[in-house]
């Protein structure tokens, strides 16, 4: 979901003029704000961030529809003692990049955005590993680590604050 917010973000920030002109733009930005709102709501503390809902090997052996799974329903965290940067740094990026979409749109929202995506980074790159990252392994693995994560947060954190430190 995060790559997919940083994706679609990427893409008005490219491309703004032609989604306004083929009337797709509001379409857009609505969901990137829906994934965006869940980002930020498993984002629960400076070093707590909630990455998955439910049991991948259950969840992938459900053959119905999601609103009425009858299984359990876990949720998975990774913490400063149990990290997981790779989920984090994805998720920092995804924050920095739609707060660039909003800022013409919603200068408040933006900067939520951006103050989340700046939290989640330090939590990810404070850390380093991804040790608590463990619950969804087998389906979204990180084949390269989360060094490649941490440089694409600090590359929308960059371009989002302009700090040179990123």
């Amino acid at each position: 979901m995060a790559y997919s917010v940083s994706m679609l973000s990427w893409a008005i920030l490219e491309n703004r003029a032609a989604f306004d002109q083929s009337g797709q733009l509001s379409y857009l930005v609505e969901n990137i704000k829906w994934a965006v709102d869940y980002l930020i709501k498993c984002h629960t503390g400076p070093t707590e961030y909630y990455y998955q809902v439910g049991d991948g090997g259950l969840d992938h052996s459900w053959w119905g529809p999601c609103e009425v799974m009858p299984m359990k329903r876990p949720s998975y965290k990774v913490t400063a003692q149990s990290p997981g940067s790779t989920v984090v740094g994805e998720a920092a990026a995804a924050l920095a990049a739609a707060s660039l979409v909003f800022d013409s749109i919603d200068a408040e929202y933006a900067k939520k955005c951006l103050d989340h995506a700046k939290s989640l980074y330090n939590f990810a790159d404070t850390t380093k590993s991804d040790t608590g990252y463990t619950a969804a392994g087998d389906f979204y693995k990180s084949w390269s680590g989360f060094w490649d994560e941490l440089s694409w947060a600090g590359c929308w954190l960059y371009l989002a604050s302009k700090d040179p430190n990123y």
